[in-house]
């Protein structure tokens, strides 16, 4: 199927589950992954109408920045473990950052926004599974309510909410509860009213458990295979 074919599907599924959940379809962005992916095929799902996309590598987009700077409402998300030193490039090429997991990230993505006069969306990842090999903080952890307190002096970062990526699993069902903990947590520290946290927004949900993830209250999923097809090798 074609790119165009696929983002059609998957759109379509996105509205049968947020139906299924009660919800309106339009509660839920979709940001097409494509990491890997040559500006051509990106180009390709921008003239079916697709605008957000995600990327996990700063030095990867940079290399096709160039040929897709004519996409002018086009919406680049900064969507994997992003390393301090990137935080100027970052900001440079990227509109969003959904992936802090540390104040020092954040404070260097702050610091290189004022510079550039510019203010950027931010998502705190939290690692939901615990799982070592993953990034992101603990809900339970001081990395998390230092960057919670720390909001309103970050004052070029606009905190709009969390992001996770549960533990995989061949059934998708098995993805649910930790959804459910991410949402849960979001109510939770949006019910503090803390000053410049804005918690409306729930990043969760890929290409194999998208579905449940908007049954769980996602507002946003990252879908890339069910887009694109298996990734391609940089």
């Amino acid at each position: 199927m074609s790119i165009s074919e696929n983002l059609a599907t998957v759109r379509d599924r996105m509205s049968k589950a947020a139906r299924r959940a009660g919800r309106s379809p339009e509660e839920i962005a979709l940001i097409a992954v494509s990491k890997t992916q040559p500006s051509e095929r990106i180009r390709e799902a921008y003239s079916t109408g697709q605008r957000l996309f995600g990327e996990n590598r700063v030095q990867e987009f940079a290399g096709k920045f160039e040929a897709l700077r004519d996409l002018k409402d086009a919406e680049w998300h900064m969507i994997g473990h992003l390393q301090t030193n990137k935080a100027t490039r970052t900001v440079e090429l990227f509109h969003a950052v959904d992936s802090i997991d540390s104040l020092k990230l954040a404070e260097k993505l702050d610091s290189a926004a004022r510079a550039l006069g510019k203010q950027m969306e931010v998502f705190i990842e939290i690692n939901v599974g615990g799982e070592a090999a993953k990034s992101g903080v603990a809900a339970d952890s001081p990395a998390l309510e230092e960057l919670l307190t720390a909001a309103p002096r970050l004052e070029a970062l606009v905190f709009r909410g969390l992001m996770t990526v549960p533990p995989f699993t061949d059934d998708p069902q098995n993805a649910r509860p930790f959804f459910r903990r991410l949402r849960e947590l979001r109510d939770a520290i949006a019910a503090r009213r803390l000053p410049s946290v804005t918690m409306d927004r729930l990043s969760m949900g890929m290409s194999h458990d998208f579905e449940v993830a908007i049954e769980e209250g996602s507002t946003c999923v990252r879908v890339g295979t069910a887009i694109f097809g298996q990734r391609q090798k940089p």
